[in-house]
């Protein structure tokens, strides 16, 4: 069992499963479905506050969702925390600027890679708010609560993902 800490890849299956046990744990315990936009939301409003303490205490959006460290803002440190962890123990730590599959489609430029992943990011952030929820949000927990609004929303994350990729990607 202790094998698996060390595979560079797991089963699909597996992981599937293992998403949804904890699923189950996070409704057990906390009465919270899995997610994480809104931590960056509320990143950008810790941030924000930084400078305009008061312009963000006023804020609509900040009264319903404080700008602070909460439940999914540990998970998306847990998030990360464990992928680092588990590239190293699966011994495929790198640190690369431009992924293989970027550089073979696009080239080596620093500088389109960043503003690519900063406007890709961006929309991302758009979308999750204006769908009230992430992929994560809406494709693991949404779905599991048969939630017609993740149903559609999902279907939209695959079409435009795709979609995307397809223009992207046939150049």
């Amino acid at each position: 069992m202790l094998d698996l800490l060390f595979e560079t890849e797991w089963s699909p299956y597996l992981a599937g499963a293992g998403i949804g046990v904890l699923l189950w744990c996070s409704f057990l315990f906390s009465n919270k479905p899995l997610g994480c936009s809104t931590a960056f939301s509320r990143t950008s409003g810790m941030i924000e506050s930084i400078f305009c303490p008061d312009k963000v205490k006023n804020k609509e959006y900040y009264k319903m969702f404080a700008p602070e460290i909460e439940w999914q803002w540990m998970m998306v440190f847990g998030i990360i925390l464990g992928a680092c962890l588990s590239s190293v123990l699966s011994g495929t730590l790198q640190i690369s600027f431009i992924p293989q599959t970027f550089q073979a489609a696009f080239g080596d430029n620093i500088l389109l890679r960043f503003l690519m992943a900063l406007v890709g990011g961006i929309m991302m952030g758009l979308g999750a708010r204006w769908s009230w929820g992430c992929t994560s949000g809406h494709g693991i927990s949404g779905m599991s609560q048969l939630s017609l609004a993740s149903l559609v929303a999902v279907m939209g994350f695959f079409i435009a993902g795709i979609g995307t990729a397809m223009i992207l990607y046939s150049w």
